[in-house]
This record gives C-alpha cells, structure tokens and sequence, in this order.
C-alpha cells in the first residue's frame, strides 16, 4: 500500500485530506460498517421483541400463516442475534447466512402485498415499500462485511 505523508512545506488541498480521509476509512470502515449493522439489527429485533415495531404489521400481514404473537418476537431475536454475531468475528459467516436467509424474506411484501409497496406500481414505493427497498444496502453492507470476514481470515486473527 502507498503511504502519502504531508510535510510543514506541502500545500493542504482536497485531493491531500481526501487521500489521508481515505486511508483511513479503508483501514477502519469495514469495522465501521459491521458495528453500525450490529446495530441496527439489535435496535430493530428489539423494538420486534417488545412489539414496539413499525414494521409489525407489515410482518404480520406478510407471513399471515403463522401466528404473530409467535412469529414476530421471533423475528426480533433472530435480528438481535444477527446483530451480536456481527460484534463477535469469528461468527460472522454464520451471521450473514442467517442475514442473507433474513433478508430474503424482506422482500417477500413486493411479491404478497404489491399494493402495499407501491403507490404506483412499479415507479413510486410507498413507505412501506422504501423501508423494504432499504434493506438493499444491508445486503451490500453484509456482503462487504462477509468479504473481508470470511473464513481464512477469521482463523488467522
């Protein structure tokens, strides 16, 4: 990796802060990026366990078939416990299979409660369906995650 180090006589331009702004969040954005996964999934489960959650009726509108005073604390646990498994490193591969697992069924409203999701089918999300349309970024985040956390480099650290 290039290192670039800024003396007393260098000119302070944007291109310099950024470079250095940039070495460091390569070095630590990752971790960043885990942590603030960690907790939104812990927030959110919560606000699921103690029935709290804005999402509830969402949840229970979509997985109608099972009973919500079961499923949806369920649900809240399995997101706290991704969220711990993203703190701990070495659980992480389990964690994103459990996410990638969690996420896919976020979607399912798209496919059960198309009304729902949309104001006007397929060109504007209602909010619903941008709190849905969200969780693109916890798939890439998770896959980020997962890319740097696999395996091989767990068992090293």
């Amino acid at each position: 990796m290039v290192t670039k180090t800024l003396n007393v006589n260098q000119k302070v331009t944007f291109n310099s802060l950024y470079f250095q702004f940039s070495s460091v969040m390569s070095k630590y954005g990752i971790d960043l990026l885990r942590i603030a996964l960690a907790i939104v999934f812990i927030w959110f489960g919560g606000l699921k366990i103690f029935g709290m959650s804005p999402a509830q009726e969402l949840v229970e509108k979509t997985i109608y078939w099972l009973p919500p005073k079961f499923f949806v604390p369920f649900l809240g646990y399995w997101e706290v416990a991704m969220g711990l498994g993203l703190l701990v490193k070495r659980l992480i591969p389990l964690t994103i299979i459990l996410m990638l697992f969690h996420m896919a069924g976020t979607f399912l409203p798209f496919i059960i409660l198309t009304k729902v999701c949309f104001d006007v089918f397929p060109y504007c999300p209602s909010l619903a369906g941008q709190y849905i349309i969200k969780n693109l970024v916890l798939v890439a985040g998770a896959l980020t995650v997962a890319g740097k956390y696999n395996g091989r480099i767990i068992r090293k650290s």
